[in-house]
């Protein structure tokens, strides 16, 4: 079947540009025609779908060389359950005229789609989504406008939920309280007939089905309407089965076989009300992570001072243009990304470039928007502004990484995926089975038979399998210093077989700190103190980690005269009389100081990536000291469990390689890549994924946030940006890598238990079905009604429930060596080799 697109075009200029156009549209197969309006500048394509599709013609029209016009436009979509629903609205959307792309994300709750402007609006879009089941919210280019308001969410499944157990439990007690409570059925029959309580549990239960659980229903139709049946189906055929063989039975008691007309109103409001608890807890574990993008933009000052007709003037940010001569005072942020015109001074760069030590700058330098000037003031010629700075492209590719669709399919939706339609027609054969072949009265024994199995197959366990375990593994994670921002990244966190390391920060302290002292002559803490005095008056962050030194060994610090700095090169003064100088090696080539004696020395500080500080005093080189940002206390040791795990380990820095290296030897670490740029982070860690590796991404800076994003998992160190931490998936409270290990090892323990629970609650399901559909009648006589079948589920849904509390009893020691086992024998045979391939292109 031929279907018509209009492609708008931008770029023709006269009669010759259309006929290439349609020329090369044409020779797509299947195109039985193309025409093309000059002056509409729109394209007119009649084509087979099944010869070609929309990518092939925008490809023919960019090949022509013009420009087909595309947009593309963001909605939150609310009403999200589960990787059904995901599937259901891709589904839906491509199918629609006009819609080029369309990409889904379940866990920030977002959809990208682009589309021809021309065949389709925004609005029809919106209008499709909610005919799926769903609602949307454009986005409209604001941040903010698109963050997901997970807080109003949470709370209407708050509300829901409190009605539904207010309900419930009452409907609870009148119904199976008498089994709990002796003489409380006496005492019932006492205040009122039994027929009487039938109707009061009605009234208790329809609100929690249709008011409470509306949204099952809801989603449910749409699933069913757009033949995509998910949790939401099976949610809502449990419960009204139970309901409406409830209310048929209360109502016409005597069309059922005897005995088997019993009310199960309390087996449809246990159903609603416990999958509406599961599905809270399971919003409430999702991650803040537009959290990131708007402490990102925060960086960004609102202002900037710029020079204007010869005078400086404040204006607002987004009214610096390329050229504008800015201002930046000690102690403010960068606005914009340019180069320094005049004066000089230190930027803290760590945003960038992850490193702790600030960076001098002078004329002719650049300078990036977001960074921090620490002392001096200078004037920069802005180069880049808007979205075109450093900062804006790193809150970009958070932003791009997050709503990209990640590679997790839920397990309980991929099985879902078969089960359901299975269970919906094995009710079906069952009902025309007893119907046609079963004994008198056959239409009741199909309908208590085609229940029964719709109840026995009720979907209680599956909802609690995943949000139970879930909240009770995220809960020891907690009392172990460890928080699991959304549920998922257990899943992916369980199955992760590589392990990128950023280096600042991370796997060091991400401070300088002073490491070593070699004394040539004199004594150590004289000549310290000497060295800090001078120092205390620098705001170096080296100068500052000497000081820091003194300070610790209780040292005094003397009176300083004719203190002197020479940036780049070091400092002088006179302490006690004494001429003190600290700095570089060319600082003391250049003041005529030799260098000899400490030639060893220089070399062991040089292979350890230490910064080496030359002291002279009155003319004499008397020490050395080494400044370094130390590695953290175990850091080894993780790095080391990692690889026992079967976790490949790779460090990634911005720092350079001699100095990575060093890092790298000290902690065991075999794979190093160095020098890379913010952006490149994001890079690697995406070239990873395409080795097939599952990555984790762990780093502390803000400068770390694009690649915490996009790793399969993002453990961010608590001790590091809060931006880093709002990337992340996974948080480690404290600063030790240590608790990595226990992370991985929770995690594995909690997907075991999450498969457990699957296993149990379909397999014992599924175990039942045949008996729920009467298999064993022509053998027993014995037919399983409702009441039995909804005690199986119960019976189900408390297994589920015990088995996830055992997590509660998690003790690493005791797992990490099932935990190494497990990944080793996980391992796939070429697993060195695909490491060896990674790794090689990754430097």
């Amino acid at each position: 079947m031929s279907t018509e697109v209009k492609i708008g075009i931008n770029g023709m200029t006269c009669a010759s540009c259309v006929s290439r156009v349609e020329r090369s549209l044409e020779k797509n197969s299947g195109v039985a025609s193309a025409s093309v309006n000059l002056v509409t500048e729109l394209a007119t394509v009649v084509y087979d779908p099944g010869e070609s599709d929309l990518a092939d013609l925008l490809l023919s029209v960019t090949s022509a060389g013009y420009q087909p016009r595309k947009e593309q436009v963001e909605f939150q979509v609310r009403g999200m359950t589960c990787a059904n629903c995901v599937a259901t609205i891709e589904r839906y959307l491509e199918k629609l005229p006009g819609v080029i792309t369309v990409a889904v994300n379940f866990v920030t709750e977002k959809t990208r789609i682009e589309y021809l402007p021309e065949m389709i609006s925004p609005a029809r879009l919106i209008s499709a989504i909610a005919e799926a089941g769903y609602e949307a919210i454009e986005t409209g280019g604001d941040e903010k406008s698109g963050l997901p308001d997970r807080d109003s969410e949470r709370n209407r499944f708050s509300r829901d939920l409190v009605v539904a157990l207010c309900l419930t439990i009452p409907e609870l007690l009148i119904s199976m309280g008498s089994m709990v409570v002796p003489g409380l059925r006496q005492l019932m029959h006492s205040l009122l007939p039994e027929g009487y309580w039938h109707w009061i549990e009605l009234v208790l239960t329809t609100p929690v089905l249709f008011y409470a659980g509306r949204r099952f229903f809801r989603q449910g139709l749409a699933e069913i309407r757009h033949l995509s049946p998910g949790m939401n189906t099976l949610v809502m055929l449990g419960s009204s089965a139970a309901y409406f063989f409830s209310v048929t039975a209360m109502i016409f008691p005597s069309i059922f076989p005897a005995g088997t007309a019993n009310l199960y109103f309390e087996a449809a409001a246990v159903i609603i009300t416990l999958i509406l608890l599961g599905k809270y807890l399971e919003h409430k574990s999702k991650g803040r992570t537009s959290s990131a993008i708007r402490k990102l933009m925060q960086l960004q000052p609102e202002t900037a001072s710029v020079i204007r007709d010869g005078s400086t003037v404040e204006i607002l940010l987004e009214e610096v243009i390329p050229g504008d001569q800015v201002v930046v005072r000690p102690g403010e942020r960068v606005p914009v990304d340019g180069i320094i015109l005049t004066g000089e001074s230190w930027i803290d760069e760590s945003m960038i470039t992850g490193e702790p030590i600030p960076v001098e700058k002078t004329a002719g330098d650049e300078v990036t928007g977001g960074t921090i000037n620490q002392t001096g003031s200078f004037t920069f010629r802005a180069s880049r502004v808007g979205a075109e700075t450093v900062l804006a492209q790193i809150v970009k590719m958070v932003e791009d990484a997050q709503t990209a669709k990640p590679p997790i399919q839920n397990l309980a939706d991929r099985i879902a995926g078969v089960f359901v339609p299975v269970v919906i027609t094995l009710a079906i054969v069952t009902f025309v089975t007893w119907s046609l072949w079963g004994p008198d009265p056959a239409l009741n024994f199909a309908f208590v038979t085609a229940v029964s199995v719709l109840v026995i197959a009720c979907p209680c366990a599956m909802g609690l399998a995943t949000p139970t375990a879930i909240m009770v593994g995220t809960g020891k994670g907690a009392e172990l210093g460890i928080l699991f921002r959304n549920g998922a990244a257990l899943e992916l966190l369980a199955n992760v077989d590589m392990a990128i390391l950023d280096k600042t920060g991370t796997i060091t302290r991400g401070q300088p700190e002073l490491v070593e002292i070699r004394i040539f002559d004199g004594e150590e803490n004289d000549i310290l103190g000497l060295v800090a005095s001078v120092e205390d008056r620098s705001e170096h962050p080296i100068a500052r980690a000497i000081v820091e030194k003194a300070r610790d060994r209780d040292l005094p610090l003397h009176p300083v005269e004719s203190f002197e700095s020479t940036p780049g090169f070091g400092v002088s003064a006179i302490v006690g009389g004494q001429v003190v100088q600290v700095g570089a090696d060319r600082f003391m080539d250049r003041i005529g100081i030799d260098r000899m004696k400490s030639a060893g020395a220089a070399r062991e500080f040089a292979e350890k990536a230490w910064t080496p500080l030359f002291v002279a005093v009155d003319s004499r080189l008397v020490a050395m000291m080494a400044v370094a940002d130390p590695v953290k206390e175990g850091s080894r040791d993780a790095v080391s469990g990692l690889r026992k795990a079967g976790i490949d380990v790779v460090m990634l820095t911005g720092d350079n390689f001699e100095t990575a290296s060093a890092i790298a030897q000290e902690t065991g670490i075999d794979s190093v890549i160095a020098g890379v740029l913010p952006e490149q982070k994001a890079v690697e860690v995406e070239r990873a994924r395409r080795q097939d590796r599952r990555v984790m991404f762990v780093g502390d800076g803000i400068n770390d946030a694009p690649a915490l994003a996009l790793a399969d998992v993002g453990v961010a160190i608590g001790t590091g940006t809060d931006i880093a931490i709002e990337a992340g998936d996974v948080i480690l409270m404290s600063g030790d890598l240590r608790g990595l290990l226990k992370t991985t090892a929770l995690a594995r323990k909690t997907l075991r238990t999450i498969k457990l629970n699957f296993l149990w609650a379909y397999a014992y399901n599924v175990a039942l079905i045949p008996v729920a559909a009467g298999l064993l009648f022509p053998f027993t006589g014995l037919l399983l009604n409702p009441m039995l079948a909804a005690a199986a589920m119960s019976i189900s849904s408390l297994f589920v429930v015990s088995n996830s509390l055992r997590l509660r009893r998690f003790d690493f020691r005791d797992s990490i060596d099932s935990h190494r086992q497990e990944a080793v024998t996980q391992r796939l045979p070429e697993s060195a080799e695909l490491l060896g391939n990674a790794t090689g292109s990754l430097k």
